[in-house]
């Protein structure tokens, strides 16, 4: 599709179902049912080798040559993250340091959706600000949200069936898209 553009969904956590989890795969349907708009879920979190400069080199390992291919397929990235004591996850951070050496997260519009309930996930919020600025991605502070979505608002298909939810995840995913 010409002027299709192309969102790639990065989750921060590793535990299956969880509510990020749930707000990008939301993402995605919501995404699949806009017209010039698609998105691709990254499922390689786990899988990423501990960050080592040694290993920064030609041949890249080949579940980070795998995501910087994505990262540089990608025309924006949204990324949704757990706060863990205070900061990001250490698998997540791992995924962000594997990148840092690379450019195709360069000047590439980012946004994120903290899902984390009332009065937190600001230290997550604070540090993907900063590491984000490190690798040079393009933070749209119009792209960054919070939603918290209720326990209640999840339907039976898995996904956020809260429609006011959904139109704000709809709002942050044309920012990017726009971005």
């Amino acid at each position: 599709m010409p002027n299709e553009r192309h969102i790639l969904l990065l989750p921060g956590s590793l535990r299956a179902g969880s509510t990020n989890e749930t707000v990008l795969r939301t993402a995605a349907a919501v995404a699949a049912a806009t017209p010039g708009l698609r998105t691709t879920y990254y499922d390689g979190l786990a899988g990423l080798p501990h960050f080592n400069p040694d290993l920064d080199t030609d041949p890249l390992p080949e579940p980070v040559a795998a995501l910087r291919a994505a990262i540089g397929a990608a025309d924006a990235l949204l990324v949704c993250t757990p706060e863990y004591a205070g900061t990001l996850p250490g698998a997540f951070k791992n995924l962000l340091d594997w990148t840092v050496g690379g450019t195709e997260i360069s000047d590439k519009p980012t946004g994120w959706i903290n899902a984390a309930g009332p009065g937190r996930g600001q230290g997550a919020e604070a540090t993907l600000r900063t590491v984000l600025g490190y690798t040079g991605a393009a933070v749209l502070d119009e792209a960054c949200v919070r939603l918290s979505p209720a326990r209640g608002a999840v339907g039976p298909d898995g996904l956020v069936a809260d429609p006011l939810v959904r139109e704000r995840i709809g709002e942050v995913l044309a920012r990017l898209a726009a971005g």
